[in-house]
């Protein structure tokens, strides 16, 4: 029997910017899939805690599992009306090292940060527009990176691959409107346990950002429940990097 509460699916949501914005969601109201690659204790553990909600496990650079993780989130409470695509891989490689940045490492991070968010939306397409019939438009945020609008980031291939969900997203909120609206965020540094040691991004936050520190997690779970609570924005790429774009 259809969950009479809004359904939002959250990947890569078991730790860090993820974790935050399943718990956000889950204060806003919405039953939560929380999901993770690997990490199925933690994934476990969330799900009790939000106490609405399921855990599942996929390897999203593997097509098989990304269609299984929608269809088994959908079947869990008959409905799926917020799909947010926070999972993503990284790779430090400077910009100036250009035989570093192969061919391998570009497929292996567009086809997690890129081709997954697209087929994972394919597939959550009539859950999206059935969930419209209810009276608001189904609704799609991507997580993106300040990396994908500024020449910045780990390394080329990240930034690129950021850059092409960006465009992707606009792409996206055209062609599925008005059922579907289709955004993105974009942060800037995010201070997590990942992040604790990039001493000279902090203090470049600290000193330059206006305002003056990187963002929480909560920050960036701020955004999306920002973009989820809307029904009419569509198409926009949210830069949330304290203002650094400024400067």
């Amino acid at each position: 029997m259809p969950n009479a509460l809004p359904v939002a699916l959250v990947t890569g949501s078991t730790s860090g910017i993820g974790a935050a914005i399943a718990r956000r969601l889950s204060r806003d109201g919405y039953a939560v899939i929380v999901h993770s690659r690997s990490s199925v204790e933690a994934g476990q553990a969330l799900a009790a805690e939000l106490g609405n909600a399921a855990y599942l496990q996929a390897d999203l650079a593997q097509e098989a599992d990304r269609v299984r993780l929608v269809r088994a989130a959908i079947a869990v409470w008959g409905r799926l009306d917020v799909l947010v695509n926070n999972a993503g891989i990284s790779q430090v490689i400077p910009h100036a090292d250009l035989a570093a940045a192969t061919p391998a490492v570009w497929q292996t991070l567009h086809e997690v940060n890129v081709v997954a968010p697209f087929r994972l939306i394919a597939e959550a397409e009539a859950a999206l527009r059935a969930s419209a019939l209810q009276g608001r438009p189904g609704c799609v945020v991507n997580v993106s990176s300040h990396a994908g609008v500024r020449p910045k980031g780990a390394s080329i291939p990240y930034a690129a691959s950021k850059a092409a969900l960006n465009h992707m997203t606009r792409l996206l909120a055209l062609s599925l409107a008005p059922d579907i609206r289709v955004n993105a965020v974009a942060p800037g540094l995010v201070d997590t346990p990942l992040t604790a040691s990039w001493t000279q991004a902090q203090q470049l936050w600290q000193e330059k950002a206006p305002m003056r520190r990187a963002a929480r997690p909560e920050d960036i779970a701020q955004a999306v429940a920002m973009l989820v609570e809307s029904n009419y924005l569509t198409g926009e790429i949210l830069l949330s990097d304290g203002g650094l774009n400024l400067t």
